[in-house]
């Protein structure tokens, strides 16, 4: 066994040190990016405008091209889908000359495939607009891109004068991504968002000053190693051939992804640890939400992954919002029912019984299903009517923890789908899952020690303290369960 964990080290340290490719798509393989490079000259406007459409969005859509059914989308059906493509974008991409609209004209379309994460496709839309103007005199040039709003994405805009000058334009003369080919190698994370655009023209012809720069706010090393594994994981997934070496490294990589996703912001690691320090929780509660969590994330990558394959219409990251907001609120309401239920609880004993031993007390129940400790004849201790939600709770925080599937882990089990390796695409998630319920239980089992070592200490407090702090963590994880349903409404908003 020694030698056999020597031998995937050293492989994976060969595989995981080469250099890795940037990801294909700045926010992952939901994202549908555009890209409008505007050219001003004194009789019309021209628009090299580009859609870049990543694995999922061209994985739901492959029925739009393919529309014979056959498996095969010929020559035919990509130029048609390119004309039906760029004249819906031209429809939605308004602009404006002196505040009067502009119609534009479609002179050129096509649309291709090309390589994706995981031996997936991702789906190229280009269009060559135009519209006939006047810019021989200063004028004010408005663009607006309404397209397909509700997707998330890269969105870069440049501008450019051929007889035309321009006044201070805020938007940069060159693409920081070779118009949607090659984003930047850092940008995991932070990807432009430019929209609209209003540029000034001179009556000279001459510009006057530099154009602005792209404003870019670079992702951070961790982000950047997990895309990069991330990466690794794609390319083993998606490889023709399956050897055993390359499952198990693909089996440890998912396992890592889990562990390190696990490791950013969110997954509810504040409010259990906030829950469980004010229910004074046991070891069992650790693995049960490690258990939870596991559960939750792979039936919602499998249920999320059907669901994105059966239904064309449906934008992926908007499902992953309102599962942020189902989150959100099921934190707000273990918060919410913790309160009460503190509000309630009369004054505590101080006591000087273990917290281990007072943790492990005999839980009556009542009919409304709520735990009550029960004090022993023998010895002392703590005795707290109306104990908040029980394991419940803790179940609850397990569910919000792993509500919100990843997408690296989506987009692993549809590329085994489409290979026809469904069982290793399962497999696969449920080691993704697996390595995200080991930080949460790790965390948790590490907050019960902690606990269990300053319960002297914690049971000495007065009576007064000790009624105070289960109302603290309250309302410490009611506020987070709202903060978090704020931030994923946000963009769906």
């Amino acid at each position: 066994m020694k030698r056999l964990l020597a031998v995937l080290a050293a492989i994976a340290a060969t595989v995981l040190l080469t250099p890795i490719p940037a990801n294909a798509h700045p926010l992952g393989n939901f994202t549908v990016n555009h890209f409008h490079g505007l050219r001003l000259l004194p009789d019309r406007i021209e628009d090299n405008a580009v859609i870049d459409e990543a694995e999922i969005p061209t994985l739901q859509q492959r029925g739009e091209v393919d529309r014979s059914g056959d498996g095969v989308a010929d020559n035919g059906e990509l130029a048609d889908y390119a004309r039906r493509t760029c004249a819906a974008l031209a429809a939605d991409v308004r602009i404006e000359v002196g505040g009067h609209p502009v119609a534009w004209r479609v002179d050129a379309s096509s649309f291709a495939y090309r390589p994706g994460a995981a031996n997936l496709l991702t789906g190229r839309t280009e269009c060559q607009l135009s519209a006939q103007v006047d810019l021989h005199g200063a004028a004010t040039v408005r663009l607006t891109d309404a397209h397909r709003t509700d997707r998330i994405g890269w969105h870069e805009i440049t501008a450019t004068g051929a007889g035309v000058g321009l006044q201070n334009p805020t938007v940069p003369a060159t693409s920081v991504s070779d118009a949607l080919r090659s984003y930047p190698d850092d940008l995991l994370s932070s990807p432009l968002d430019q929209r609209s655009v209003t540029l000034r023209t001179t009556a000279d012809g001459a510009a006057h000053g530099a154009a602005a720069s792209a404003a870019i706010a670079n992702a951070g090393p961790v982000t950047r190693a997990l895309g990069g594994l991330s990466n690794r994981l794609n390319d083993l997934t998606g490889a023709d051939h399956l050897t055993p070496l390359a499952g198990l490294l693909a089996i440890a990589l998912a396992l890592t992804l889990g562990a390190g996703h696990a490791l950013l912001p969110g997954h509810g690691k504040t409010v259990m640890a906030a829950y469980i320090a004010g229910r004074r929780g046991s070891y069992r509660d650790a693995f049960a939400v490690g258990a939870t969590v596991t559960a939750t994330h792979t039936g919602g990558v499998l249920l999320l992954g059907l669901l994105l394959t059966a239904v064309a219409s449906i934008a992926g990251e908007a499902v992953l919002g309102w599962l942020g907001v189902l989150s959100g609120l099921i934190i707000a309401v273990v918060g919410a029912t913790l309160l009460r239920s503190a509000m309630n609880r009369p004054a505590a004993v101080a006591v000087d019984r273990p917290l281990a031993h007072v943790a492990a007390g005999v839980h009556g129940h009542d009919q409304s299903g709520h735990h009550h400790h029960h004090a022993h004849p023998h010895g002392p201790e703590t005795h707290h009517h109306g104990q908040p939600m029980g394991r419940r709770g803790l179940v609850g925080l397990g569910i919000a923890g792993g509500l919100v599937p990843s997408p690296s882990a989506l987009i692993v089990l549809l590329s085994a789908i489409a290979l026809g390796r469904t069982w290793f695409g399962v497999l696969l998630v449920v080691a993704y899952g697996v390595g995200m319920a080991a930080i949460l239980t790790a965390t948790g089992l590490l907050l019960v020690h902690v606990h269990g070592r300053l319960a002297h200490h914690i049971d000495a407090l007065s009576g007064r303290a000790a009624t105070i702090t289960p109302r603290i963590t309250a309302v410490l994880v009611l506020l987070v369960g709202i903060v978090l349903v704020i931030r994923a409404a946000q963009p769906l908003m």
